[in-house]
């Protein structure tokens, strides 16, 4: 990785032709095109290393494997760029598993199981057909919608004013609400009811429609898992950086607009970077945390100040042995009960590594996390333990990784803002991408494909590189 430079507080502004604010994956990419291309460039972080949302630790002290506390899947097919970068640094792929019995928890602690590729369990015929209601609801709205500009489509205006939770009812009043929330729960974070119905469908069919975007087979969203974790993508990155290129926390206060038409970025130790372009890396959430001079235009404050960032925790239980393997059953759990909405094995059978997953998120996630830590950790165990023990016997964990991006200072959550009713219609979807005199904004919430994800963070980051390339070819 390229080595954080040291800064000098009192020394002059040093002057590159670029600045990038944040070093995660569509920064990283920023910096290396417009490197590539033969320009200066520096990247600022706010906090001690590069990945933003991309965290991989070490497993347990009884493996090599690793656990992955961000962004965890990739596929090595329609999300194209995200798997160079994962084939270039030789990450190791890994086969999320799809065999074997998974649960459903009920509210009132009931619990069934059904094998993994079926929806519900088996006999639930009236179930199976609502959720059939649901998902042609959901294509048909995707087909219809435009995928660069989804405030253009034919039901646009009608999708906007109303929640996802609210579309989702039409399409079946007995279940339409609370399989909606589990879905946006998954994706985002949010509740349905928190969520435009035209941001949602947009969403989706960015990831290529509801069965690509929820999978964990083939082509889907979730099909592969990273063998030495996925921050080695974005230490790849940095790597090809020139030595002090990146700088560590280093947080950055300001952005001056100078009358030469240069920038001159501020950090709050009073580190200062002179730059003919800025690029913003970070969540539109988190634009109001840099003093802009001038202020930003009012429909791009409009944005950071109505887009907002979902609650998403994850707790992993570290195992010496693959018992629920070895019982049959594929790790996963989704509940409605909660404090956990859904699990998944993330173990790696070559390193001797073996792990459930369990995600907390949304409204659920919320109220857990208001617990102390000691029972934040008793919560997840005692839901585990009572669903996964009706088929096997649960050990205890060897090792347990618990993580909360909403207490992460710069993150605010994750995975990726999120708009309410009203928003996207108002503001259109232009103003993600636009540009602000020669400050450039990126992100995955701002790609056109898989936003959300860490494909779509790359394909940000690449557009971005080629803004600032074009104009500064003249």
């Amino acid at each position: 990785m390229a080595a954080p430079a040291d800064i000098d507080s009192t020394s002059r502004a040093s002057s590159t032709d670029v600045v990038v604010i944040g070093a995660g994956l569509s920064g990283l990419q920023t910096a290396v095109n417009i490197q590539a291309a033969g320009y200066s460039c520096v990247v600022l972080e706010a906090i001690d290393r590069v990945g933003g949302k991309v965290l991989s630790i070490k497993s347990s002290s009884n493996s090599t494997g690793m656990n992955d506390e961000g962004a965890a899947w990739v596929n090595d097919s329609n999300q194209s760029e995200i798997w160079k970068l994962f084939e270039k640094y030789n990450v190791g792929a890994l086969v999320q598993r799809i065999t074997g019995l998974s649960f459903q928890e009920a509210a009132n602690d009931s619990v069934e199981a059904h094998p993994y590729d079926k929806d519900s369990p088996e006999g639930d015929v009236s179930q199976a057909a609502e959720l059939q209601k649901i998902y042609a609801a959901i294509d048909q709205a995707v087909e219809a919608s435009d995928l660069e500009h989804p405030e253009t489509g034919p039901d646009a205006q009608k999708l906007d004013n109303i929640t996802f939770a609210e579309f989702c009812q039409e399409a079946s009043p007995t279940i339409g609400a609370g399989i909606a929330s589990i879905a946006t729960g998954a994706l985002l974070g949010v509740e349905a009811s928190e969520v435009s119905a035209l941001f949602i469908v947009n969403y989706i069919k960015s990831g290529f429609g509801v069965r690509v975007i929820t999978s964990d087979a083939k082509d889907g969203a979730q099909y592969i898992r990273a063998r030495r974790g996925m921050q080695t993508i974005a230490e790849g990155l940095a790597s090809e950086l020139a030595p002090g290129s990146i700088h560590l926390n280093t947080v950055v206060k300001s952005v001056e607009r100078k009358d030469d038409g240069s920038y001159e970025v501020k950090s709050t130790a009073g580190a200062i970077f002179a730059a003919k372009h800025v690029v913003v890396s970070i969540p539109s959430p988190l634009y109001k945390t840099i003093e802009f001079t001038p202020a930003l235009p009012e429909n791009k404050r409009n944005l950071g100040e109505n887009t907002a960032l979902g609650y998403y925790s994850k707790m992993a239980l570290v195992f010496d042995k693959p018992w629920w393997q070895s019982a049959n059953l594929s790790g996963v759990m989704t509940s409605v009960k909660g404090p956990v909405s859904f699990t998944r094995d993330t173990s790696s059978s070559d390193d001797n590594q073996w792990s459930i997953t369990c995600f907390l998120v949304g409204e659920m996630g919320r109220e857990w996390s208001k617990y102390s830590g000691a029972e934040r950790q008793k919560a997840v165990i005692d839901q585990f333990n009572s669903v996964f023990s009706t088929v096997a016997s649960v050990p205890k964990p060897i090792a347990i990784h618990e993580k909360i991006w909403t207490e992460e200072p710069y993150f605010y959550g994750a995975p990726s803002p999120v708009m309410a009713p009203g928003v996207l219609t108002s503001l259109g979807s232009d103003v993600l991408r636009e540009a602000v005199g020669n400050i450039h904004f990126v992100g995955t919430e701002t790609a056109v494909v898989w936003k959300g994800y860490m494909d779509g963070a790359v394909r940000s980051g690449q557009r971005g590189a080629e803004e600032v390339i074009k104009s500064l070819c003249g």
